[in-house]
């Protein structure tokens, strides 16, 4: 079955100077997407309060995973989220979750996005994102048991940029985890995927997993990631192993028309991957 697009500009997750360009990348994403096979989930304009949460505009995200939930169960079969920040994957994961207890996913990412409200640095969702759908985070946002991520069925790559209290949790937990170099041919990643023993996967795809050199439109860009041919390579050989039913694609900030038009290139060749037959 052909994969649906979902397109959610939501920034409200990240506390980055570049937030609010999160809203143009998608924009600019949707318009080379087939409108037949796109929906739109509409953003609070606001930023949101915290609510003594913890959460830098909790109540938005909220709002957002609420109206992305909404949504996603309307659709059968896979969809690709496209962001807005990495706080669009909780629905979207949530939902590939709650189908079926042989679920693994791939967090291609610079972040772990490990972190708890009590943790964080920062108070961003998009940095707490994959430990609340592991379980751990505001009680509003965990999801239901069994609709989430189980830890020996994560695999991180690329990750380069980790909090300590997120270096913890993997160490803690065993979670697998690839560098950049371990991701320059698939054996690696191919491996750690079998280990799950899972016969589905969810792909998540922070672009800045992508060297900066490779796309300028980063929301947190951080040096010597991967390049896009490789991470496409990456793609194919995890769909060669198991069932694509769900992925994201977040993190595109684009500084201007010009720079968006620049990287939509590369970004596209990237949906081909995940959704060529």
């Amino acid at each position: 079955m052909p994969a649906t697009f979902v397109v959610v500009p939501q920034w409200q997750g990240s506390v980055s100077a570049r937030a609010m360009r999160l809203i143009d990348g998608a924009e600019a994403i949707r318009g080379d997407l087939p409108s037949s096979a796109t929906r739109s989930v509409e953003v609070p304009t606001g930023a949101g309060e915290a609510l003594e949460t913890g959460i830098s505009r909790f109540s938005s995200v909220l709002r957002v995973r609420d109206r992305l939930r909404e949504t996603l169960a309307e659709l059968e079969g896979p969809t690709v989220v496209i962001g807005g920040d990495c706080a669009v994957s909780l629905a979207a994961v949530e939902r590939a979750a709650a189908s079926g207890d042989d679920l693994a996913v791939i967090w291609f990412d610079a972040h772990p996005d490990l972190n708890t409200p009590e943790s964080s640095p920062s108070g961003g969702f998009g940095g707490m994102v994959l430990r609340t759908l592991l379980g751990d985070g505001a009680e509003e946002l965990v999801p239901p048991e069994g609709s989430r991520v189980r830890a020996d069925r994560l695999v991180l790559g690329g990750v380069r940029d980790v909090d300590l209290g997120e270096e913890l949790y993997i160490a803690g937990n065993g979670i697998r985890s690839l560098t950049v170099d371990e991701l320059s041919t698939p054996d690696a990643l191919v491996a750690a995927l079998l280990a799950t023993g899972a016969s589905r996967v969810y792909v998540h795809i922070d672009l800045d997993v992508l060297d900066p050199a490779a796309l300028s439109g980063l929301d947190y860009p951080e040096p010597f990631g991967l390049s896009v041919e490789t991470l496409t390579t990456l793609i194919g050989a995890v769909r060669a192993q198991a069932t694509l039913v769900g992925a994201t694609i977040a993190g595109f900030a684009p500084a201007t028309p010009a720079d968006a038009a620049d990287d939509l290139p590369a970004i596209l060749r990237i949906i081909g991957s995940l959704t060529r037959g």
